[in-house]
């Protein structure tokens, strides 16, 4: 099990490195914004997973647990109030990105 845990956490950090190398190559706020909560999203839960293995069944699994509920709850939340006030307030779409 410590294995799969290990093998887990290492997957989620080459997912978030490759991710913000990926992140550079946008160009416009919307499209990096995008990207920027899938990394974090799916990074988060891939490694805290992994930690919820490596503490087996215990007290410290269950707190693990509600912090990821609570994170991803709130991400997207975050994410998505972010983009619509950079929206609301007149933030440019760049033309360029959409091609």
């Amino acid at each position: 099990m410590d294995l799969l845990a290990y093998l887990l956490i290492t997957i989620a950090l080459i997912f978030m490195a490759l991710g913000v190398i990926g992140l550079f190559r946008f160009k416009d706020f919307y499209s990096r914004i995008l990207i920027s909560a899938k990394i974090e999203t799916v990074g988060f839960l891939t490694i805290m997973i992994g930690f919820t293995i490596l503490s087996g069944l215990s007290y410290a699994a269950m707190k693990i647990l509600l912090i990821t509920l609570m994170v991803m709850i709130t991400n997207p939340l975050s994410t998505h109030a972010i983009a619509r006030s950079a929206f609301l307030s007149g933030y440019p779409i760049n033309q360029e990105s959409r091609r």
